[in-house]
């Protein structure tokens, strides 16, 4: 009888968020009315200081409730027992703490406790000023099992570790923006391992394949993932930039991208404590939206690959110098939408480990993001290859295409002859050539044969291309920087 009720009990559960989902996608605005469930208050009291003295304006908060620290160093926060950290908006000007593994440590576990009171207190060390610093972008690693560790180990985190780790650059940190396995997710100490390598501090991001699968509620997808990782959503600072993470799977036995309205209303508190017109970046796994069903002409399934509500994420960051960071989608895309740059980022696991270009025919790798201040620049780094490696062209017969994967949406590409300078190449949508021989056909890729080309509209072509001259490539990137190259 015990094993009928509770068989009954979880397919209620199952039903219920099947149905929750569904409301979701037929009406993404609607405000829910959930279920509370019985919860205990806790009184949490503490203190922020360098090991002596006390800071003031430190952000702590349990996922909720926000509190900011007095000039004695304090806080008081009442949280409950639903919530399962504490954790703390690291400030600019102070090193980020490391797990021993080397992924960020800025939350303390809230233990059960018979007490309706506990202290929990955050100490700070002073690091060099961080006005000018670093990050890595690395989306989806995505490893399925240990060949495709031992790829990203050797490929990725040794060549970071040549690039980053070695010319002593401190003031790096990384970002996993989601997918960093495969479902399995018995794997995440093997990517601990290879982080911890590179001795730069590594924030995480859930993504859809870092969710618990056999769980069919959300609230329930993300325990593995926190267990390792601690929060899903949180903020830190570096320099004059505010950093936020934020989790936009919506799970209930398959997922959705959907920002719960807990998150957003702690993140309007936790930017209340941001001047107006600071810059913010946030990072999240699914694009708030993208062209690829458009470029493909895929009229359903678009609530995987973007997020329903994603205005309600617009509204908040309006009088912000936003930008908005994700992976997800194993292509390169830079678009504009409801006032923030929104960046799709290339995969460093590429079409799934399954070679070494993403479907678009952007190489696996990572982006690098450099902020001076305020202002926030940008280079994708192909894996294996130099900074300048930053476009790929083809000859087909006298047609020239060329594949320039960091290009923005009003980019353009020029052609010279003989060192003059003739005229814009024409750009399109299309597949990239690379990405049609690598995975066109039912029996390729040989590691994932559901792989398939995806157009692009990163891509450029000349035709009748003159013979016997002398021709150059020349594209310049959203900074002023100039990449050629000789055909």
């Amino acid at each position: 009888m015990n094993s009928r009720r509770n068989f009954l009990k979880q397919l209620g559960m199952v039903s219920g968020a099947i149905l929750l989902a569904d409301s979701i996608i037929a009406e993404p605005y609607k405000k829910l009315t959930l279920i509370n469930l019985k919860r205990d208050f806790i009184r949490v009291r503490g203190l922020v200081t360098d090991g002596k003295v006390p800071i003031e304006k430190i952000i702590i908060s349990d996922g909720v409730n926000v509190a900011s620290t007095k000039k004695d160093g304090t806080y008081e926060l009442i949280t409950d027992t639903n919530q399962s950290y504490i954790f703390m908006s690291q400030p600019s000007g102070y090193k980020i703490k490391t797990n021993n593994a080397g992924t960020a440590n800025f939350y303390q576990k809230i233990y059960n406790t018979n007490s309706n009171e506990i202290t929990i207190n955050f100490t700070l060390e002073k690091s060099e000023s961080d006005f000018e610093h670093n990050f890595l972008l690395l989306a989806d690693p995505q490893t399925l099992d240990i060949n495709d560790i031992q790829r990203f180990d050797k490929e990725t985190i040794s060549e970071i570790v040549n690039l980053y780790s070695k010319n002593n650059q401190p003031n790096t940190f990384a970002v996993a923006c989601g997918d960093i396995m495969y479902d399995n997710l018995e794997l995440f100490p093997e990517y601990e391992k290879a982080i911890a390598k590179t001795a730069i501090p590594f924030y995480q991001v859930l993504g859809n394949h870092d969710v618990d699968r056999l769980n069919k509620t959300d609230e329930t997808s993300h325990i593995t993932f926190q267990n390792y990782f601690g929060p899903r959503y949180y903020s830190f600072n570096r320099g004059d930039i505010h950093y936020v993470v934020l989790d936009n799977i919506f799970w209930f036995g398959r997922y959705i991208g959907y920002f719960d309205q807990v998150q957003l209303d702690w993140l309007k508190q936790d930017l209340s404590y941001q001047e107006k017109g600071k810059t913010v970046v946030v990072f999240c796994h699914i694009p708030p939206n993208n062209s690829n069903s458009d470029r493909n002409k895929i009229k359903t399934g678009t609530e995987r690959v973007s997020v329903l509500n994603r205005e309600l994420l617009y509204e908040i960051l309006t009088h912000y110098n936003s930008f908005i960071i994700s992976g997800h989608m194993h292509e390169s895309e830079f678009i504009s939408e409801g006032g923030t740059q929104i960046h799709v980022c290339g995969a460093v696991c590429g079409a799934w480990w399954s070679d070494n270009i993403c479907y678009d025919g952007t190489p696996n790798g990572y982006m690098q993001y450099s902020a001076k201040g305020s202002e926030l620049s940008w280079i994708y780094k192909s894996t294996g290859k130099d900074f300048s490696y930053q476009m790929k062209s083809y000859l087909q017969d006298d047609k020239l295409i060329v594949n320039v994967w960091g290009a923005g949406k009003d980019q353009n590409v020029f052609w010279y002859q003989d060192g003059i300078r003739k005229d814009k190449l024409e750009r399109f949508t299309g597949f990239d050539p690379l990405s049609e021989k690598l995975f066109s056909g039912d029996d390729k890729p040989g590691k994932h044969k559901w792989v398939d080309p995806t157009m692009t509209d990163h891509l450029f072509r000349l035709n009748n291309l003159p013979a016997n001259k002398n021709i150059v490539i020349e594209y310049t990137d959203s900074f002023s920087k100039v990449y050629t190259e000789k055909i």
